[in-house]
């Protein structure tokens, strides 16, 4: 099954309102927020890459108060 983290910068303040946003997208199984260089990382999971990277691109980017995104994509899971 197609897996992928994000690694997410928000604007300070507007935690709550984005952690409870990632929540409800479909193929989000894991929402924590984190100490360093990112805020918050998310992992999706789903039948098929093409619906990771719609949720990632129509979904997640496009939360105003989200600053900045890395994707990183599961090549194999062991």
């Amino acid at each position: 099954m197609p897996t992928a983290y994000i690694l997410i910068n928000y604007e300070i303040g507007t935690e709550d309102k984005i952690l409870n946003r990632l929540k409800d997208l479909s193929g989000v199984v894991e929402v924590s927020e984190v100490n360093g260089i990112y805020d918050i990382i998310v992992k999706i999971t789903s039948d098929n890459l093409d619906d990771i990277k719609e949720t990632i691109t129509k979904h997640i980017r496009t939360i105003k108060t989200i600053r900045s995104t890395m994707t990183l994509i599961v090549t194999e899971d062991k």
